[in-house]
């Protein structure tokens, strides 16, 4: 039984499971996200007409949609809610519907890890630890600005605003990964009750 417990059904097992754990975590990030971006709208209405308008708030207003976006991108492609046209795969056998839907799967989860490796790249971390964390020699010795550079009002670095495309990219690569475990039959499918959405026709 424990061997069982290890082996292939026991890993994928393990990987929907963590995927259902960021997705519970995203969950309530978009809840929280969206919540935050009312009180910032409203701020922004309010002092606007009082005539003592609050200039930051339009900035975290931006990265705020920002990090939904990317979060609701994540999320929707678990709950099999991104984009799709079927217009080839209505005409196709059961099988053949199968088999598109994996190598659709595939394809999302080969963009995830393409999208985390060049995020990599971009923030080079061990090129940073390399120079001590010491951001000004680094942008010194390589050009890259990222951990000098701060955002315009609201003064927060612009590494830390971009943290949201390295997250998206492993929580896009667990979520596709499960999904593709799904539709080769591996694990049965999971529904999430906690989003009551059945459908992208509930959602439109």
């Amino acid at each position: 039984m424990q061997e069982k417990a290890n082996g292939p059904a026991g890993v994928t097992r393990w990987v929907l499971d963590a995927s259902d754990g960021v997705l519970r975590c995203e969950r309530h990030l978009l809840t929280g996200l969206m919540g935050l971006l009312i009180v910032l709208v409203m701020l922004n209405v309010v002092t606007r007409y009082g005539g003592i308008p609050l200039y930051w708030v339009d900035e975290a207003s931006v990265y705020c949609v920002v990090w939904l976006t990317f979060i609701g991108a994540s999320a929707m492609t678990r709950l099999r809610l991104d984009f799709a046209v079927t217009l080839l795969t209505d005409k196709l056998g059961a099988r053949a519907v199968r088999i598109a839907k994996a190598a659709a799967s595939g394809g999302v989860l080969a963009l995830g890890l393409a999208l985390l490796a060049m995020c990599w790249i971009y923030m080079d971390p061990v090129g940073l630890a390399r120079y001590g964390f010491d951001a000004k020699e680094f942008a010194a010795e390589s050009f890259n600005f990222l951990y000098t550079e701060r955002t315009q009002t609201l003064n927060w670095p612009v590494w830390a605003i971009q943290l949201i495309l390295p997250i998206f990219s492993v929580t896009l690569s667990v979520h596709a990964l499960s999904n593709l475990i799904e539709d080769l039959g591996l694990q049965p499918k999971r529904s999430h009750a906690e989003f009551n959405i059945a459908n992208a026709d509930v959602v439109n």
